[in-house]
């Protein structure tokens, strides 16, 4: 039986020449897996780019077809947001591991996503999305931090916000993207 689902894009893995594994947050799911055939080993489509809103009609294991169901006009063209993204990505996927429905959790995934596309000084978003994300996991920090004016200020907070929630949550890896995330806001 095909169903249509809303869902985020947290990451396509290349499993073989025709299939790549979505890892995807949904409304109606929390985090699910399927296969997605027909992309080719290079060609993985902006549907399926991180923190990509899309509507995807499944079976129980793959994807049959995906739409776009907010299409940003600049996280895929400005390289400070789309660093961003990949983090914020790489970050859900890590915490987000269950499959349980969270409408609420969506919302804030998906109200963050547009706010990220529609900032025009998107170079402290990523430290306001932890802080709002430790918030939204159960684990609110008791100081909020004031937000960096400079690069090394906003390196130090990054890191102290990757260490806290490497305290809190067992699941925990810092993103590969973080090194990269660090080094575009110069």
């Amino acid at each position: 039986m095909l169903v249509t689902i809303d869902a985020i894009v947290l990451s396509l893995q290349p499993q073989s020449d025709k299939a790549h594994l979505l890892h995807a947050y949904t409304r109606e799911g929390g985090r699910v897996n399927y296969k997605v055939y027909g992309l080719g080993r290079k060609n993985t489509s902006g549907k399926y780019s991180p923190l990509s809103v899309v509507q995807l009609t499944t079976d129980e294991h793959s994807v049959r077809t995906a739409q776009l169901a907010y299409v940003p006009t600049t996280l895929i063209t400005d390289p400070y947001k789309r660093t961003i993204a990949l983090f914020m990505s790489e970050v859900l996927y890590h915490v987000l591991r269950h499959p349980m429905a969270d409408e609420p959790m969506y919302e804030f995934i998906a109200q963050a996503i547009e706010e990220l596309d529609q900032t025009d000084e998107p170079q402290n978003f990523h430290l306001s999305f932890l802080i709002d994300f430790a918030e939204k996991l159960g684990f609110k920090m008791e100081h909020e931090p004031a937000m960096p004016t400079t690069r090394s200020e906003r390196q130090k907070e990054l890191q102290a916000l990757c260490k806290y929630f490497d305290e809190h949550v067992e699941t925990w890896q810092n993103p590969r993207s973080l090194d990269v995330l660090m080094e575009v806001f110069d």
